[in-house]
């Protein structure tokens, strides 16, 4: 038997059984679409929470009602952050993703003022309506969150991916276009704890 013959064979057999096994063709399209999903989950629960929104002001509207400035202002901050959508294709871009969760924190505020005011009420407080409200925005801000979470997870899988070997060959030649998602970052203040008062 002459192995000589044989082990450039091999050896060519073996090399293009490796390269095309951990290639790594797919994983840059497998995980941009990965976090394109887990940005419409993000979306998703940020539209429940606008969608419970008019609920509560109406809720609050019938105790509180010369609370009009916070009821007033949470109105205006749900119009807006509704009005900030970032697309999947726009996701790309950092500016955009930071107006969008400019818009959201905005409305987080608003609604901390907005549960706030139902300190003052008593009524308010043990109605049933407002408490399941209240119980329904606290498990949204929670699925939020979660999301968001899950998100940065996948965008930062993305994004290593695009500069990491061997996806990084595809990234510079077959994907060249491709561009790094953006993440999301703490909002302006979340360095200090809330302050408490009784």
């Amino acid at each position: 038997m002459n192995f000589s013959f044989r082990w450039p064979s091999l050896l060519a057999a073996l090399f293009l059984a490796l390269s095309l096994s951990g290639c790594g063709y797919n994983t840059i399209p497998t995980q941009e679409e990965e976090a394109k999903a887990k940005w419409a989950e993000v979306e998703a629960q940020y539209q429940r929470r606008a969608d419970l929104i008019p609920n509560l002001v109406a809720t609050v509207q019938g105790y509180a009602k010369h609370e009009k400035e916070v009821l007033t202002a949470v109105t205006e901050a749900r119009a807006h952050a509704s009005q900030a959508k970032v697309d999947v294709s726009q996701l790309t871009d950092p500016e955009k993703l930071k107006q969008f969760q400019e818009a959201q924190a905005q409305l987080s505020g608003a609604l901390g003022r907005l549960l706030a005011v139902s300190e003052a009420y008593p009524d308010l407080k043990s109605n049933t309506n407002f408490l399941a409200l209240q119980s329904q925005l606290e498990g949204t801000e929670n699925r939020i969150n979660v999301a968001r979470r899950d998100y940065i997870q996948a965008a930062r899988e993305f994004n290593t991916s695009l500069r990491t070997f061997p996806t990084l060959l595809w990234a510079k030649t077959v994907f060249a276009g491709t561009k790094p998602l953006a993440e999301f970052t703490a909002n302006a203040g979340a360095e200090q704890a809330p302050t408490v008062k009784f």
